[in-house]
């Protein structure tokens, strides 16, 4: 199970980390940490490191409620980054979490290598056609409406029948237009209760149907920081605990803060797959 970026064949049978960096001023757990160049410049170095095979820069966020920007402020944002990154790291497999085809196409013409989309085109129109004139790998992640109102639509009769459809739907047609290279993403937290994500990931294998790669994205989020009474920024342990789960279930990307510790969960988990008995 192989991936194309940058001409570059990346072999997802053994799971590989995303790590993130949000250059957003309000995500949930790191929003506004990273404010100048050289911070940006010292945690991406200590994320690829640390063993990330991609980085995945978010410039809009996605968190339950979050304000809404315009494309411009968004591309202000996340354009210069892009650029930095690639200056310094030539070789970085840079991933660009927007909803947005012009900020996706200018993003991948600055030296990205993969669009990371939470709507999969659901709020633009043209995002997957514009995607698949670029010839890069298309992450399609579960969800229904936008930040703004994704939390008041977590209703379905058959939660996981739907989400497979929904995912045989998007897949039928970023194929027609010409995406070759798909990840899916169900979408933990997005337009899904405590109670459906926790379904979710114990019934994550039932995603395998569609035969592409799975990312995970559960790092220090609300299913975990909410069950356990704590703070984001004391859910590395849970964060752990269910990427463990996620992997033993079919995952072929974390998507995480913390990429050490993901390294660390595969390293395990391959050990168990690989374990004989005698």
């Amino acid at each position: 199970m192989t991936i194309n970026c940058k001409g570059s064949l990346i072999d997802l049978s053994t799971p590989k980390v995303m790590g993130i960096l949000n250059i957003t001023p309000d995500s949930f757990y790191d929003g506004g940490k990273y404010k100048n160049e050289s911070d940006i410049l010292q945690q991406v170095e200590k994320m690829l490191t640390e063993g990330a095979t991609f980085i995945d820069i978010g410039a809009y966020s996605s968190r339950p409620g979050a304000k809404e920007i315009a494309i411009e402020e968004e591309k202000s944002r996340i354009v210069p980054i892009v650029e930095l990154l690639i200056a310094n790291f030539p070789e970085v497999l840079l991933s660009i979490d927007t909803f947005r085809s012009s900020i996706a196409k200018t993003c991948i013409e600055s030296g990205a290598a993969i669009v990371n989309d939470i709507s999969a085109g659901n709020i633009d129109k043209n995002m997957i056609e514009v995607v698949g004139s670029l010839k890069v790998p298309y992450i399609m992640m579960h969800m229904r409406g936008t930040p703004q109102t994704m939390q008041s639509l977590d209703q379905y009769d058959n939660f996981m029948n739907e989400l497979n459809y929904y995912f045989a739907e998007k897949i039928k047609y970023a194929r027609k237009k010409g995406i070759d290279d798909i990840i899916i993403d169900p979408g933990f937290g997005f337009a899904k209760n405590s109670r459906q994500n926790f379904t979710l990931l114990k019934n994550m294998n039932l995603l395998s149907f569609h035969e592409l790669p799975i990312l995970a994205g559960l790092s220090r989020k609300s299913m975990i920081y909410k069950t356990l009474k704590i703070e984001p920024s004391q859910a590395l342990n849970g964060t752990t605990s269910l990427n463990t789960v996620a992997l033993l279930n079919g995952a072929a990307i974390l998507r995480v803060h913390d990429v050490k510790e993901a390294l660390e969960c595969i390293t395990l988990v391959n050990s168990i797959k690989e374990s004989e008995i005698g």
